[in-house]
């Protein structure tokens, strides 16, 4: 059935119909042809080759239209994988937007935690110069956790 693919699908239609009717005709004309004394002797092998190419042309009658059959849900696949794709397309873009903002949205956050130890740690600095103890102040882990969390 792989010959189907390389010639085109009118001439194969054309092929099998030819052979149905002339495996028809062939059947017909093999009952009437006993009254034609000349080519009576004939009328069995006109008989039996009428219904072999008869047969014959049933056969790829119903290979043509399992074929057609399949090129039709080949068609239809394919159709659906485009859209698919298409979906795949248009959800991937709304993703990386939602991403890119997420990043940004975090970069904004970090650098703001940044400036504000930046601006706070000075206090502390002079206090650890003068000797004293060097303690991290909640408020510097707050703004760091605060920082790392999902945003929301």
């Amino acid at each position: 059935m792989w010959l189907l693919h390389l010639l085109p699908t009118s001439f194969i239609l054309w092929i099998v119909n030819l052979l149905l009717f002339v495996g028809i005709v062939g059947i017909i004309l093999g009952f009437f042809i006993k009254f034609i004394p000349v080519v009576n002797t004939y009328r069995l092998p006109i008989q039996i080759g009428s219904i072999i190419i008869f047969c014959v042309g049933i056969y790829w009658q119903g290979g043509y239209s399992v074929e057609q059959a399949w090129r039709e849900r080949v068609e239809e696949m394919q159709a659906k994988v485009a859209a698919a794709e298409t979906q795949s397309r248009d959800t991937n873009a709304k993703i990386v937007t939602k991403v890119v903002t997420k990043t940004q949205l975090i970069r904004t956050r970090g650098e703001e935690v940044i400036k504000y130890v930046d601006r706070e740690i000075v206090k502390y600095d002079t206090k650890f110069a003068a000797g004293g103890e060097c303690e991290i102040p909640k408020e510097f882990i707050k703004a760091i956790n605060d920082a790392a969390e999902q945003p929301k």
